[in-house]
Order: C-alpha cells, then sequence, then structure tokens
C-alpha cells in the first residue's frame, strides 16, 4: 500500500513541478535569473521552515552537516541554477525533455561514483538516452539553443540530488532534507543579481506568477524527497516521466509551442531509455531478493 501511494505521490509531484515550469517561465518574462532563484529559495524555504515546525521536524541540528547532506545541497545548487538560466530562454517542451534524462543520470552516477555494477544493457540503455538527448538540443545545428546546454547542467544536478538523497541518513525527516535543499540555493540567487546588475519590474502579474512558482515548486519537491524515501527508486523513478507529458502539455496550451519531430523523437528515445534502465535495474533487484532468500542462514 505504501508503495501506490508513493507512486501517486511522485505523479502528483510531477504535476506541481510542470506547474512550477511554467510559472518560473511566465515569472522570467519580467524578472532576471537571478531574482527568479532567489525569490523561489527563499519562499520556498519559509514554507519548508513552516510545514517542518508543523510537524515538530528538527531544522537546527548536526545532521544539517552530514557530508550527504552538505553534497546534496552543493548539488541543489548546481541543479537550480541550470533550471533557471535555462527555462526563461528554452521552450518549455525543449526542456522537458532535456529533463528526462535524469533517471539515466542516476544510473549513471551510481555507477561512476558510488561503484555500483551497471551492466551492459543499462550502459547502452545511457548511451541511447544521451543520443536521444542530442537530437533534442542539435548542437551545431542552425536552430540550436545555446541556453540549454544549462538544463543540461540543471537535469546532471538534479539528478545526482536525487542519488545523493537515497544514500542520506534514514533518520533524517524528508522535510529537512528539503528545508536544507532549498536554503543552500538563496545565497547563489543574491550573486546572480548583485553579479549582473540586474533590474526587476515587479508588478501584480510576476508577483502572482512568482508566488505560485513558489507554493507549487515547495509542494513538488518534497513530494519527491518522501516519495523516493517511501519506496524504492526503481519503482518510483519510472513515474518521474509522467512530468514530461504535463510540461509539454502547458507548453502547448499556455505557450502555443509546436515541438518539431526531432524534439518529439529525441524526447521519445530518452523516454524509452530511461524505463529499460529502470526495468533491468527493478529486474536485479528482484533477482538478488530472490538469491538472498535461498541462500542459508
Amino acid at each position: 500500500m505504501q508503495t501506490i501511494r508513493a507512486i501517486l505521490l511522485m505523479i502528483l509531484a510531477m504535476a506541481l513541478l510542470a506547474l512550477s515550469d511554467m510559472f518560473i517561465k511566465l515569472s522570467s518574462r519580467d524578472l532576471s535569473p537571478g531574482h527568479v532563484m532567489f525569490f523561489l529559495s527563499a519562499g520556498g524555504t519559509l514554507c519548508f521552515v513552516l510545514i517542518a515546525k508543523w510537524q515538530g521536524a528538527k531544522l537546527i541540528t548536526r545532521d544539517a552537516l552530514h557530508p550527504w547532506v552538505l553534497a546534496r545541497g552543493g548539488l541543489e545548487i548546481i541543479g537550480g541554477l541550470g533550471l533557471v538560466l535555462s527555462i526563461g530562454k528554452i521552450p518549455l517542451s525543449l526542456f522537458a525533455a532535456i529533463m528526462q534524462m535524469a533517471p539515466l543520470v542516476v544510473t549513471l552516477g551510481a555507477a561512476v561514483f558510488l561503484k555500483e555494477t551497471v551492466g551492459t544493457r543499462r550502459w547502452i540503455a545511457i548511451f541511447v538516452g544521451i543520443f536521444g538527448m542530442l537530437l533534442v538540443i542539435r548542437p551545431g545545428a542552425e536552430d540550436f539553443e545555446p541556453a540549454a546546454l544549462f538544463a543540461v547542467m540543471g537535469v546532471c544536478g538534479l539528478g545526482l540530488r536525487d542519488l545523493i538523497t537515497r544514500l542520506a541518513p534514514r533518520h533524517i525527516p524528508s522535510i529537512s532534507l528539503a528545508t536544507w535543499g532549498f536554503s543552500a540555493t538563496i545565497p547563489t540567487g543574491l550573486i546572480l543579481v548583485l553579479a549582473l546588475d540586474a533590474q526587476a519590474n515587479i508588478n501584480a502579474t510576476s508577483s502572482m506568477n512568482m508566488l505560485g512558482a513558489i507554493i507549487v515548486t515547495a509542494l513538488g519537491y518534497y513530494a519527491v524527497t518522501q516519495a523516493m524515501r517511501m519506496a524504492p527508486a526503481s519503482i518510483v523513478s519510472p513515474f518521474r516521466y509522467t512530468r514530461l507529458v504535463f510540461t509539454m502539455s502547458l507548453g502547448i496550451l499556455v505557450f502555443a509551442e509546436q515541438p518539431d519531430g526531432l524534439t518529439l523523437l529525441g524526447a521519445g528515445i530518452i523516454l524509452a531509455a530511461g524505463l529499460y534502465a529502470l526495468y533491468r535495474e527493478r529486474q536485479l533487484a528482484l533477482a538478488a531478493e530472490k538469491t538472498a532468500e535461498g541462500t542459508p542462514r
């Protein structure tokens, strides 16, 4: 039953984060990337502090300085920076397709950094996914969007952040991880604003868009963190791909985008590669469980 709740929570999280993408893009019409990142980080942190108080979770503890928590905060900065710098510059459909590389990044990160065994078929899936991403980005082509590289930076940062989330001590509440992660990006937003001497057109529309972004991002972020801790990643992660449907739909409905054939093909390849890699991970996990059960004690 908990696994079903985790799956439903992940789908809800993806819908909320798709709305977050939409609100961030709308906010970027009037605000600089630095302002968007600062307001989003500060507002989200405030939301999480309030939730933590409601849940009775402690935020000022030694656990905040745990190496995995600090590493998670650093990856949060990289991922958030890439997300904010790209989403205001490229179509939502393009952004959504690139972000679907996250589960493959987790698999790659587990192999490279955690020395987990990744079989030939999953390596093939990773490289096929990278090929799909190249079809989406199309480096060197006339319609190449350099800002799409920031989206690649974002997906790498956020994918590795999710990997670190699995390694964080289990006794740390999800709300604490979420609060510490979000607060880590506040200084980055301030530095961007000061370094670029950016101007902001703060009006009723931009304020409402920013408020919407803060609320749905905080809720979606917390839901992802909770879902990843409620059930095995191999079961929950495939449902991340629902974000592709949600975000592309919003791009078409709200921004009148028309994804071209290569973008849709690349997105499909990434989707297939990611689902296959997760399927293989699940099969291997089940095989390992059966082996363990049959081992004499």
